[in-house]
């Protein structure tokens, strides 16, 4: 990316994800008591008037982590530092200068950052004056704040914009979004990685490494991508804690707002509960998806079999493609990345209004609905209402009269018939009498 980076970086549970999501004006960073909660280095591009720039939160450094991925994430925070044009330094006004704090302190003065240090949890006036002490760090003056508050928070941005007068201008972001969904281990992290080429987020054998949604802008050749690393969605039985609570709200919140998504499934394994899961998920928010097989490398099954067996296992998503790859070697990750494209693009199409109507006519003419109480099912007109999912809204008689399969027959019509064969379609019915009055029974 061409925006400067500025990184927040400190010890453990001093506010850094707080004071991330204070500056960004919305939470984006799960927030948790949790000392390490933040493993990846997580990503969103901060604007003030008119300007912007990346901010990343980093995990904590000096983190024993229960999973034993500390090392890691001090890789992870050592490429954001080293990539950083400005380092945002956090540290705890009401513990006062640990000996953490002193090694980080060393550790930015050797690199030559720019550094804002900002003394968090100042939340009353005794704290303010006790942040005074940073002083000793040598990092310049401490800026008393209280990031849960948004007290000076403000200041932080103000400061950081000042360190960086030749910021850019906010770009337009047209760069398609897209989500790497999965049950936990599928190979999220190590299919991003690959695309990536560098370790830019935290990839492990243990399960649900990751446990923020990750955004990472990558670009290759003239196109840039935006691909949303997700934690994996789990068994109820194992959201009792609220960092794996918080962990799949974000996942729910990632595919809302992606515009499409990677489905990752392991080919070693069977689909399961979660597999089905997510993409129930996928599904009911209509996005554009291509399914994954991962691992390919250790499979010995044909391309052909497995997808038969995905279409069979997820019928939900018997619609969408499916493409093998090896998240392990990169093998296929990026030809996967354009079929997400083209799914994307199928989703955006749109049909003129009298193809539209002689479609639904004729399918009206080949299968008709089951009369009702005498009441044949009529269509009177049809039409292409919105893109992305493809909708559509037909006016006919009595939406009551047109039930879920026939919806289904629509459907199935639709992607023989138009360029959605490979994308979620929207139908919907409003009734409607031939001079155009809607009936009482407007029925959806």
């Amino acid at each position: 990316m061409t925006l400067p980076l500025v990184a927040i970086v400190g010890r453990p549970n001093v506010g850094k994800s707080t004071l991330f999501n204070g500056l960004l004006r919305r939470r984006v960073s799960i927030v948790d008591p949790t000392a390490g909660t933040t493993r990846d280095r997580i990503a969103a591009v901060l604007r003030h008037e008119g300007r912007a720039v990346e901010l990343v939160d980093t995990g904590g450094l000096g983190l024993v982590d229960e999973s034993r991925l500390e090392d890691h994430i001090f890789e992870q925070v050592d490429l954001a530092l080293a990539a950083a044009a400005v380092a945002v330094f956090v540290v705890d006004a009401r513990e006062g200068i640990t000996g953490l704090d002193r090694i980080v302190a060393a550790k930015l003065r050797r690199l030559g950052k720019r550094v804002i240090l900002a003394a968090n949890k100042a939340d009353g006036r005794v704290q303010e004056l006790d942040a005074a002490e940073f002083h000793a760090l040598g990092l310049g003056e401490p800026i008393p704040l209280s990031a849960l508050h948004r007290t000076n928070v403000t200041e932080i941005r103000d400061r950081i914009f000042a360190a960086l007068p030749d910021a850019p201008d906010a770009p337009e972001d047209d760069a398609p979004r897209i989500a790497i969904v999965g049950r936990r281990n599928a190979g999220k992290s190590t299919f991003l990685n690959a695309l990536c080429g560098t370790g830019r987020v935290v990839a492990s054998e243990v399960p649900g490494t990751t446990r923020d949604a990750v955004d990472v802008r990558v670009r290759r050749g003239r196109r840039e991508w935006v691909f949303i690393d997700t934690a994996g969605v789990v068994k109820r039985v194992g959201v009792d804690r609220s960092v794996d609570f918080y962990s799949q709200v974000r996942t729910v919140e990632a595919v809302e707002r992606c515009d499409a998504a990677l489905l990752l499934l392991d080919l070693t394994e069977k689909v399961e509960m979660q597999d089905k899961k997510t993409a129930a998920l996928v599904c009911e928010a209509r996005k554009p998806v291509v399914i994954v097989g991962n691992k390919w490398d250790l499979s010995r099954a044909s391309a052909e079999e497995f997808a038969e067996y995905f279409r069979k296992s997820l019928p939900m998503l018997a619609f969408a493609p499916v493409s093998m790859v090896s998240a392990k070697t990169g093998r296929n990750c990026w030809e996967t990345v354009a079929l997400a494209g083209e799914v994307l693009e199928q989703s955006r199409a749109r049909v003129d209004t009298a193809e539209v109507n002689r479609l639904f006519q004729r399918a009206l003419e080949e299968r008709t609905p089951r009369v009702q109480r005498s009441r044949v099912p009529r269509v009177y007109y049809a039409t292409q209402v919105g893109t992305a999912p493809p909708s559509f809204l037909a006016f006919v008689n009595d939406p009551g009269l047109f039930p879920a399969t026939y919806r289904r027959f629509l459907e199935n019509r639709i992607r023989r018939e138009f360029p959605f064969g490979e994308v979620p379609i929207r139908i919907l019915f409003r009734a409607r009498t031939r001079e155009g009055a809607p009936t009482r029974s407007g029925r959806r």
